[in-house]
């Protein structure tokens, strides 16, 4: 059993945990239900750098990356920078989030949201509309094309941005559909953790262009992003390069102006 199919079955324990305690009425009663969602689709077409910054604690594969920032000072810092969204972790047992970093992040700044979870039932998807995300993320590896599709409408019927994560041609071509707007090629291979820049390359030639193409995990350096451009990709999660420093709101302000330069 890889490490993915842990987190999965660790999910669906939580996630009815989490459904008999706050029933969905409950959640669509959030006063952040009724608030009007920031396009991070808009924001990435609109933009020269595309950089989408994560707020990320730990990992299963580095473990500790930052445990003593706190949610606030990331999200202004983030904003001040002028990146285009934010990412926010909501799992605990292997990142160190939670929904109260969702929260927070929202009180703190006016950036897209977006969900970073394992996504396996759609009342993750209501639950992350009353908590002030603007975009979900669904992963092509855990989810059947039913599931994609169910969970991509129900996000578009609230207004929320669906950004798919695929990591080979099989699943792009399963989970390819209309109610999409983003689709993130993860650099990482999720069974085995190793990064290669190639997989976002060999991939790009077969998104098609309807797609805002967003290349996730290893991006390190601007001259990846430059190379990565050339392959069409709008936008670029970046995380861990931000949040291993003691000020990831700067890091990302000297990123994005050495980016633009």
């Amino acid at each position: 059993m890889n490490i993915l199919d842990k987190i999965v079955i660790d999910k669906r324990k939580e996630v009815d945990l989490r459904k008999s305690l706050i029933p969905i009425h409950q959640l669509e009663a959030s006063i952040l239900f009724e608030r009007k969602t920031n396009s991070l689709v808009q924001k990435l077409k609109a933009s020269t750098s595309g950089i989408i910054a994560e707020h990320k604690r730990r990992s299963p594969s580095k473990s500790v990356i930052n445990q003593s920032s706190n949610v606030q000072d990331v999200a202004i810092g983030y904003e001040e920078a002028a990146v285009c969204g934010m990412s926010v972790l909501t799992d605990g047992k292997y990142f160190g989030g939670s929904l109260d970093d969702l929260l927070l992040a929202r009180a703190s700044c006016n950036l897209p949201l977006l969900r970073k979870e394992f996504i396996i039932d759609a009342y993750q998807i209501i639950e992350a509309k009353a908590y002030g995300a603007d975009v979900i993320l669904l992963i092509g590896a855990i989810l059947t094309r039913e599931e994609v599709k169910q969970f991509s409408e129900l996000a578009k019927s609230l207004s929320l941005d669906v950004l798919l994560e695929i990591h080979n041609e099989e699943e792009l071509q399963k989970s390819i559909m209309p109610s999409l707007d983003m689709l993130g090629v993860n650099n990482r291979n999720l069974k085995t953790f190793e990064v290669s820049l190639e997989t976002s390359k060999q991939l790009s030639q077969i998104i098609p262009n309807d797609f805002v193409k967003v290349s996730e995990s290893g991006i390190s350096s601007v001259e990846a992003i430059r190379a990565l451009q050339a392959y069409g990709y709008k936008g670029f999660l970046i995380g861990e390069n931000f949040m291993k420093t003691d000020n990831p709101g700067v890091s990302a302000t000297e990123f994005i102006n050495t980016l633009e330069s």
